[in-house]
């Protein structure tokens, strides 16, 4: 597979004014997993920036993570710009994550995160925050490569009763 392209969305990093935290920290997750990752890149918090990002990277990689812009503030529009350029939304994985979030903290029910299919790829909205978003990560991990599997092709379900 080729390697997970990653991005974070946000004016203050995309600017210098402040270190990406969270996409280094979703990249350690990844790798840790047994998945390459490429190295973060910065993107402001614009909608179309966002759309062309979301579709050149999953042009190049089967998987596309965001950290940013998930939240309700004004300049936050990473669900728009994920929800405009994706094919399908796979909502229950949105889902797990935010149930996972709440467990450590009331917030997370704020997150406006999505999962969504382009083509053969996978895209998947963290939140921006570090420890938000590998716990996103980490909840859904298990589900990346089935459902990568099932984008490919290969939708013979092994083992499961009929």
């Amino acid at each position: 597979m080729t390697p997970a392209a990653i991005f974070t969305v946000s004016d203050s990093c995309y600017e210098g004014r402040r270190e990406d935290l969270s996409g280094p920290a979703v990249a350690r997750v990844l790798k840790a997993n047994g998945l390459d990752a490429t190295e973060p890149l910065l993107v402001p918090d614009e909608r179309h920036t966002i759309e062309d990002a979301l579709r050149a990277a999953a042009a190049r990689s089967r998987l596309v993570i965001t950290t940013g812009g998930t939240g309700i503030g004004p300049r936050d529009v990473t669900p728009e710009a994920t929800r405009t350029v994706c094919d399908r939304l796979l909502d229950g994985v949105s889902e797990r994550m935010r149930a996972a979030g709440v467990a450590q903290t009331p917030y997370a029910a704020l997150s406006r995160a999505l999962c969504g299919t382009l083509g053969e790829s996978l895209i998947l909205n963290l939140p921006g925050s570090p420890r938000g978003a590998v716990t996103s990560l980490e909840a859904v991990l298990p589900l990346l490569r089935h459902a990568l599997d099932l984008l490919a092709g290969n939708t013979e379900h092994k083992g499961d009763a009929e």
